[in-house]
């Protein structure tokens, strides 16, 4: 499925590449506003941080909502208290597009990802020009050499790389290149499946200085309290804010509050 997923993202970036050649988008990117400090926004604290999502729907749960208008669905997260925006882009499965990713950034103040399945420059570039101040960048999707030619890439065009793993040896590869935002996703994207319990099992492994943060499987304040007790920094969300009341769920999973080293 990961693989499926990265190829069609690339076929689709090469269809945008013959509209909008490298030279423009290079051009389009360096006009745009420096990228704001995704560090400093998710740098670690008493509470723990939410990384919400703009997802329209998904492979494993299908149609999830229909967000016509995702700025204000991003107004809504930024009102709740979520530190950074992540906006799906991927349009096979998930229904997002760049435009999303502009409308978004044009209506929240805090940082905003372009999650998606990025795997050539073009990729990291559009989403430069597109407005994001980071991207996603998934171990398992690239060899080594690609992996630290993109994470390069996004530091020098001033983005941050969110470097997502699913086994220890993921998280050797994300902190060989320096990531200091390093995602553990509870969802194998082999499978799907889902194991909460994957990011206590690698977080030891996350060097001490990045920011260590829980993927997927988080519907309830439950989900939150269990990997802020295993140490997450921060958590991304995105099904049970988009199927719920965004600004009342933000608030009670941030209602968590510092549960780290606490059992749940």
């Amino acid at each position: 499925m990961l693989a499926d997923l990265t190829a069609g993202a690339v076929e689709d970036s090469q269809a945008r590449a013959a509209e909008t050649p490298l030279a423009e988008v290079e051009r389009a990117a360096a006009d745009r506003a420096p990228a704001l400090d995704v560090l400093a926004a998710l740098a670690p604290s008493d509470r723990v941080k939410i990384i919400a999502e703009v997802k329209r729907a998904s492979p494993s749960r299908g149609d999830l909502a229909s967000i016509p208008d995702p700025a204000h669905q991003a107004n809504l997260y930024e009102t709740g208290g979520a530190s950074v925006i992540s906006v799906l882009t991927e349009g096979r499965r998930f229904k997002g597009s760049l435009a999303d990713l502009e409308a978004v950034k044009g209506s929240v103040g805090i940082p905003v990802l372009r999650k998606d399945f990025l795997a050539t420059p073009y990729q990291v570039l559009e989403a430069r020009a597109s407005g994001a101040d980071l991207v996603l960048l998934i171990v398992a999707a690239l060899d080594q050499p690609t992996l630290a030619e993109l994470f390069e890439l996004t530091n020098q065009l001033g983005m941050t790389a969110l470097v997502e793993a699913h086994s220890a040896d993921e998280v050797a590869r994300a902190a060989d290149i320096g990531a200091r935002l390093i995602g553990v996703n509870a969802r194998d994207l082999s499978t799907f499946e889902l194991d909460r319990d994957l990011f206590g099992r690698l977080v030891d492994g996350i060097p001490d200085d990045a920011v260590k943060i829980a993927e997927s499987a988080v519907l309830a304040p439950a989900d939150v309290a269990h990997y802020r007790a295993a140490g997450a920094d921060a958590v991304l969300v995105g099904e049970a804010l988009v199927t719920g009341d965004p600004v009342a769920t933000l608030r009670r999973f941030l209602d968590v509050g510092d549960t780290r080293g606490v059992s749940a």
